[in-house]
């Protein structure tokens, strides 16, 4: 009789926490998507199956079905899906205490940081595309092309918005954790939802975020089935608009002059992230870079460790089996 094959780490309850608190972190950050970190760390389609499960079972809930939502929720793979919610909400919680501080006072270098991060997720993009072709490699053009120009128009935060707007924001915002690519907090900075949630999330307002929940609960079950149809059918031609989107948005992300904006000392200041511009000395040049530089090295060496983690646990299941 072959004997239980033990847990390997990559598919450990510790590992997810911190695959979490990765996809946390990338959340909490304009131009990066948490669910280009899942799909990097290899956990996105697993995601994305619970998740459906969890928005059926509340369809359920809501149809006063009980058992049926019971039987739903059994399903679900907790042991994978409650340590890497827990991971992503600590880290973006976590995160955003510190985030105003970091952007207002260094605004150039942060930028710089969030445009290795993004840079990385660039290049991985293109090699998860199985086939380019010149159709594809029109859509990269044409989509960074109209991002670039767009995000000229874009207007700063908005000051104290409604309810109406924290709802709308978690209906753009949860696009980060279904598809990859796009970035939630990129999103909300590009409609100046980023720095009000940011700062309610600092001062606990909790019906404001009780409202982005649900505007972003109501999302996430429409948007789940949307991009399993999408994925099954256009897979290639979708990763290569994100490609398009992610190097478009690149704009928000240039260190000079004012970083990604939005945040500012004056509550009834807005400053602009989209201006385009040049370091006026060394100094404001060797930060941003290193920092860019820093960001690129970290999560290529993360994911190379990551990638020959899920190596070995193929390894050890297939030896598994053969036992």
């Amino acid at each position: 009789m072959a004997e239980p094959v033990e847990t390997h780490f990559s598919d450990g309850m510790v590992a997810h926490f911190f695959r979490g608190v990765f996809m946390g972190l990338a959340d909490a950050v304009p131009g990066v998507s948490g669910g280009t970190i899942a799909l990097l760390l290899g956990v996105y389609n697993r995601l994305i199956e619970n998740i459906g499960i969890l928005t059926r079972g509340f369809a359920h809930l809501f149809r006063r079905e009980f058992r049926e939502l019971w039987a739903k929720l059994r399903t679900v793979d907790w042991r994978f899906l409650f340590p890497l919610l827990v991971g992503v909400f600590l880290a973006f919680g976590v995160l955003a205490h510190f985030i105003e501080s970091l952007l207002e006072d260094y605004p150039q270098p942060m930028a710089g940081l969030f445009f290795g991060l993004v840079a990385v997720s660039i290049l991985t993009g293109i090699r998860m595309v199985q086939e380019w072709n010149y159709r594809r490699c029109s859509y990269v053009v044409l989509v960074a092309a109209a991002t670039f120009i767009l995000l000229a128009f874009s207007s700063g935060q908005i000051q104290d918005p409604s309810l109406t707007y924290f709802f709308v924001g978690g209906l753009i915002a949860i696009c980060a954790m279904v598809l990859p690519g796009i970035s939630g907090s990129f999103l909300l900075l590009t409609i100046g939802m980023y720095a009000p949630l940011i700062g309610a999330i600092n001062d606990r307002q909790l019906g404001e975020l009780t409202v982005f929940g649900i505007g972003a609960i109501i999302s996430l079950g429409i948007s789940v089935r949307v991009l399993g149809w999408v994925l099954n059918r256009h897979s290639d031609s979708l990763m290569a608009c994100l490609i398009g989107l992610m190097v478009g948005s690149l704009r928000v992300l240039w260190p000079w002059p004012d970083g990604v904006g939005v945040i500012s000392e004056k509550d009834d200041e807005v400053v602009k992230g989209t201006a385009l511009g040049w370091p006026v000395d060394f100094s404001g040049f060797i930060w941003p870079t290193l920092l860019a530089f820093a960001g690129f090295i970290l999560v290529s060496t993360v994911l190379k460790f990551e990638r020959k983690s899920q190596r070995d646990l193929l390894a050890d299941s297939i030896s598994g089996v053969g036992e």
